[in-house]
């Protein structure tokens, strides 16, 4: 089968399967929601903050602060993207279509990636302009320095969080157990790494600590982060090669 046919077939999949879609709506309306009412709260809060807080007040990253939430989501689209056809007993006819798993595989992501970079790019912006109308008078504009950098890393970050995801469902086939790493993964461990001192410094080099730091344009003030906004989407460019690769790498060896 042609390349442009396996990308149409799975373009077919992905759009007949109502809960994919569903999820990708849900990461777009919890990210904007969740950051027009914590940009909100952040104004009201604004004059009550230490001198310290305020210098390192990041308008741009706090209209973001739904992403933490909306990448939830994300997760969900990566793993049902691919798990839903070892679910449902599919993938042994996918394969008999598209014997070239390398093929299957990739075709499947790239539909799949573009339709989650549209989304997040999508989402990004609107987040970015409700919540600075939401600052008021400590809005940042599109124009300053960094800004419009961290609005499309915002739209990178989601769609890096959803590849991801398709990776490691790749790896482990079914969505329950893939469900039952990454949540933990994202919403446990990296939280208690990133916010114990003991192990801070190996926080800061997971995934969505490092891929983050692409949205931030105000560097805090006590930030010890050895790289920069460009250098923590690397490493989680990185994270994301790694999970892919030993995707495809199981894909190839074992059998439907």
């Amino acid at each position: 089968m042609a390349a442009t046919q396996v990308l149409r077939s799975e373009w077919t999949k992905i759009r007949s399967v109502a809960s994919t879609l569903w999820t990708l709506s849900l990461a777009a309306v919890v990210t904007v929601v969740l950051g027009v009412l914590i940009s909100l709260l952040s104004k009201n809060e604004f004059d009550k903050m230490s001198a310290k807080d305020r210098l390192s007040f990041d308008p741009t990253y706090i209209s973001f602060a739904g992403m933490s939430l909306g990448q939830l989501a994300m997760i969900v689209f990566g793993v049902l993207v691919v798990s839903n056809e070892y679910s449902t007993g599919m993938i042994r006819t996918s394969l008999s279509a598209v014997p070239q798993r390398g093929t299957f595989l990739f075709s499947k992501m790239a539909v799949a990636t573009g339709l989650a970079f549209l989304v997040g790019l999508v989402t990004s912006f609107v987040a970015f302009f409700l919540g600075q109308a939401m600052l008021g008078s400590h809005k940042a504009a599109i124009g300053d320095p960094g800004v419009l950098r961290a609005v499309i890393g915002g739209g990178l970050y989601m769609t890096l969080i959803a590849v991801f995801s398709m990776g490691v469902a790749t790896m482990l086939r079914s969505p329950m157990l893939s469900l039952g790493i990454l949540m933990p993964f994202f919403f446990l461990i990296s939280a208690i790494l990133g916010n114990v001192s003991a192990t801070k410094k190996i926080g800061q080099f997971l995934p969505d600590q490092a891929g983050s730091k692409i949205m931030q344009v105000v560097t805090p003030i006590d930030d010890d982060v050895p790289y920069g906004p460009w250098g923590g989407l690397g490493i989680m460019v990185l994270w994301v090669v790694v999970a892919v690769i030993g995707g495809y790498v199981l894909l190839k060896r074992r059998d439907a």
